[in-house]
C-alpha cells in the first residue's frame, strides 16, 4: 500500500523496511520532497559555490614509457593533495563501462519486490545487500539513493549468488580493474619507500566489494543530497560515473589551480574515464601523507543517474597502522593500529559526518 507521502512513518516503513527505494517513492510521482529527505541548510550543495575541476584526467598508458616519471608524480601528487584523480586509458574496455550502466539501470528498473529480496534482513546471500540510504535508522535527514552491494569472494560464488541482471558484467568490471589497482598501490607505496609482494598487495586490498548506486530523479535537488559528506574507509575506490554528473569533493588544503581550503569541486565525468579516490585506510598506512578524500553527491531532476564503484579494503581481520618506513621519516605517528574490522563497524555503524570516520584511529 502506498503511504502518505506526508507522514514520516509510514513512508519510512515503505521506503526503507518494504525495500521499496527512492525510486519506489518517486515512481508514486512527487511534486515536492518529502520532508525525511529535507536536508538541514548546512548540508545542502549549491552547485553556485562550488567550481568545476578542470584538470585533465591522467593518461595511464603513458607509463613505462618516456613520461613514466610524470605520471607517477601526477598520481602522488593527487593522492596528497585532493585525494582523487581521474584516469582514462586504464585497461577497462569502454564498452564494459557502458554495459555497467545499462545493467545498473536494468536492475534498479525491476518491480520493487524483485529488489527486496535482497534487503538485508531477508537476502539469500551473505554476498549481497540491497538498501537505500546509508544508515537509515540513524539519519536525521535520509540520502536520495538506492543501492545493491555484492561482496567478492571468488568468481564461482560471485556468477552463483549476484543477482542475474547485473552479475557478469559486474565481475568482469571488478576482474578487468585490478591490473590498474595494482599499479596503482605500486606507485603510491613505492613513493613511500615500501616494496609489494602480493602477499602485501593481499594485505591492502584483500575485500572487495562492487556497488550499483540508484540517484532517481528529484524534484527539488536544491534540497536533498544523493549521498551526504564522507570519506571511503578502504583503500582505493574505483569509480564509474555516467554523463549527468553531480560528484563533489571537499579542497583539504588550498591547491593552486584547484580551488581554497574547505571549498567543494566538482568532479564531471570524462567520457570512459574511470574516478580514483583514496581511503581512510590508505591515509592511515601513510600516516596521513595521503589524503582519503571528502565527498558528496548531488541527486538531480533531469534524468536518474547512475554510478558503479568498487571497493577495495583490507580484509576484516587485517591490522592497519602507519608503515615503519614513513613513521620512521616523519619521526612521529599519527594514528594508532587498529583491526580493520572494528574500524569498519565504526564507520558503518555512524551516520556520514564528514572524516570523522577516521578520529576511530587517530592518536
Amino acid at each position: 500500500m502506498a503511504p502518505g507521502l506526508d507522514d514520516g512513518s509510514s513512508l519510512f516503513n515503505f521506503v526503507v523496511r518494504d525495500g521499496n527505494g527512492v525510486k519506489g517513492m518517486v515512481d508514486l510521482g512527487l511534486s515536492t520532497v518529502p520532508k525525511p529527505y529535507v536536508q538541514p541548510p548546512k548540508e545542502r550543495i549549491d552547485k553556485r559555490m562550488a567550481t568545476r575541476h578542470e584538470g585533465a584526467p591522467i593518461d595511464l598508458s603513458r607509463l613505462d614509457g618516456p613520461d613514466h616519471d610524470e605520471v607517477v608524480k601526477e598520481i602522488v601528487m593527487a593522492a596528497e593533495t585532493l585525494g582523487f584523480f581521474q584516469l582514462v586509458n586504464h585497461g577497462v574496455p569502454v564498452d564494459l563501462l557502458e554495459s555497467l550502466k545499462d545493467a545498473a539501470h536494468d536492475f534498479f528498473g525491476q518491480p520493487s519486490e524483485k529488489k527486496a529480496v535482497y534487503r538485508k534482513e531477508v537476502s539469500p546471500s551473505p554476498l549481497v545487500k540491497y538498501g537505500t540510504s546509508f544508515v537509515p535508522e540513524k539519519e536525521k535527514a535520509l540520502e536520495w539513493k538506492d543501492y545493491i552491494s555484492m561482496i567478492y569472494t571468488n568468481d564461482a560464488e560471485a556468477l552463483q549468488q549476484w543477482p542475474k541482471e547485473c552479475r557478469e558484467v559486474a565481475l568482469e568490471y571488478l576482474k578487468t580493474s585490478m591490473t590498474m589497482v595494482r599499479r596503482l598501490l605500486e606507485i603510491l607505496m613505492g613513493n613511500l619507500g615500501v616494496e609489494l609482494d602480493d602477499t602485501k598487495i593481499d594485505g591492502l586490498i584483500g575485500m572487495k566489494m562492487v556497488n550499483m548506486n540508484f540517484y532517481p530523479t528529484c524534484p527539488d535537488p536544491d534540497l536533498t543530497v544523493g549521498v551526504g559528506r564522507h570519506s571511503d574507509m578502504g583503500t582505493l575506490t574505483i569509480l564509474l560515473q555516467d554523463g549527468i554528473g553531480g560528484l563533489y569533493v571537499k579542497v583539504a588544503e588550498e591547491i593552486a589551480n584547484i580551488g581554497k581550503k574547505g571549498e567543494w569541486v566538482e568532479i564531471p565525468p570524462v567520457p570512459g574515464a574511470l574516478v580514483i579516490n583514496i581511503g581512510d585506510a590508505l591515509q592511515i598506512l601513510s600516516n596521513g601523507k595521503y589524503k582519503s578524500a571528502e565527498h558528496r553527491v548531488r541527486t538531480t531532476s533531469t534524468k536518474s543517474r547512475v554510478s558503479v564503484p568498487i571497493f577495495t579494503s583490507p580484509r576484516p581481520s587485517e591490522k592497519i597502522a602507519p608503515l615503519p618506513q614513513v613513521v620512521e621519516k616523519d619521526g612521529m605517528t599519527y594514528y594508532r593500529e587498529v583491526i580493520f574490522g572494528d574500524y569498519m563497524r565504526n564507520f558503518f555503524g555512524n551516520v556520514h559526518d564528514g572524516k570523522k570516520s577516521l578520529e576511530f584511529a587517530q592518536i
